[in-house]
């Protein structure tokens, strides 16, 4: 374009929210998509965040699965006819009443909180893979916010500077028309002078013409070197949306992960799980002391395993830990909403991981309609990242 037309074209740029850390965003206000490294750098971007956000709905899945087995579970005990649910509770019922012999015996000592042991055991095999997992998803999503502070910083700043920048370049708009303004009502005077009253103002024209040269030729210089400047910093910020696309999917992943080992483990911070799991080893060593009463209390599980194994139960062994939730309604409510609440955290992850990931594909398939083009190297990108099914 000319200088002209540079000097009179519209801004495009538009405040965003600040901390938006959930909503992903594509601009390509910005992005010469004649441009085969611009181009290709965009569609390398959205490629990699439906990787991503597949790779964590793999992830999501097989545990979304076995809680909802739990869930079928418990509808299939709770639909049992009655003359079978009695020999069941029966069962459940000399299971707990051994269990609450050994708690009246541990009662006597400062003891760990029931509950909080019973969880812990479910969660043995994996509960220092737990504190683990937990501990470094704490420093790392510290880590990850602290990335996108920053990143929000600098984007504050060059879009800072644009703003900066356009202002400088509608003043040296203003000031042209002003000079191109001032040149007119001077060639006019000039001109009345000449014709009107018959003044040599052959000196006049050329020190008009002399003035405005230089005035616009120093206007243009300027506004050509901020208008490149504004380029750059618009490049900058495209560039800062796409990284901090990147990180707010893993931000938003990182911290629902968290929130699920939180209600998993149900404690508030890896070092608290931390506490409870030494402590839970002492109560673990103090328990083997109770062996008879834990050899009977093994018999009536085993019963119970086995009159559980001969209904449609996907986990019986599961009940093994919570036979006071087949005697007690309340118990078992309170198992429904947690398992709930777990499953429901696992469809918010699995639900912005699919929209995040459709998202990019729908920005994939707009950007190769509006520029036809290009459409089979887009295709062709897509092939080759191993999206193309689900781009289609």
């Amino acid at each position: 374009m000319g200088f002209w037309s540079k000097l009179f074209r519209k801004k495009r740029y538009q405040e965003s929210g600040s901390e938006d850390w959930e909503n992903i965003v594509y601009d390509r206000d910005d992005v010469d998509f004649t441009e085969e490294e611009e181009r290709s750098r965009y569609i390398a971007n959205c490629l990699e965040q439906i990787k991503e956000a597949t790779k964590e709905i793999g992830l999501l899945t097989g545990e979304y699965s076995l809680i909802t087995s739990y869930l079928t579970d418990m509808e299939e005990i709770e639909a049992l006819p009655e003359s079978e649910r009695e020999g069941l509770d029966s069962i459940a019922g000399r299971l707990v009443a051994l269990e609450q012999e050994s708690k009246r015996y541990r009662g006597r000592k400062n003891r760990m909180k029931d509950a909080d042991y019973y969880r812990l055991r479910e969660h043995e095999s994996e509960i220092k893979e737990g504190i683990a997992k937990l501990k470094e998803c704490e420093e790392y999503g510290g880590k990850v916010k602290q990335d996108l502070q920053r990143l929000d910083r600098e984007r504050h700043a060059y879009e800072y500077r644009r703003e900066e920048l356009n202002s400088l370049m509608d003043n040296l708009r203003g000031m042209t028309v002003i000079f191109v303004t001032a040149f007119t009502m001077c060639m006019v005077m000039l001109a009345v002078l000449q014709f009107a009253f018959h003044m040599d103002t052959r000196i006049g024209y050329l020190v008009a013409v002399a003035a405005v040269a230089v005035a616009v030729t120093v206007t243009w210089v300027k506004y050509t070197d901020e208008d490149k400047e504004l380029h750059q910093v618009e490049i900058a910020v495209n560039k800062l949306i796409l990284l901090q696309n990147r990180v707010k999917i893993r931000y938003v992943n990182n911290r629902n992960l968290i929130d699920y080992l939180y209600i998993k483990y149900g404690t508030d911070s890896a070092a608290s799980l931390n506490r409870l799991w030494t402590q839970y080893q002492r109560e673990k060593d103090e328990r083997r002391e109770f062996a008879e009463a834990e050899g009977k209390a093994e018999y009536y599980r085993r019963q119970l395993l086995h009159k559980l194994s001969r209904y449609r139960i996907a986990t019986p062994e599961r009940w093994l830990n919570q036979a006071a939730a087949l005697l007690d309604k309340r118990e078992m409510v309170e198992m429904r909403h947690e398992l709930i609440l777990r499953r429901q955290t696992l469809r918010k992850q699995m639900d912005y991981n699919n929209n995040v990931a459709e998202i990019a594909r729908k920005e994939i398939m707009d950007v190769a309609d509006k520029y036809p083009a290009y459409a089979s190297e887009i295709m062709e990108m897509v092939s080759q990242c191993g999206q193309e099914d689900s781009v289609y």
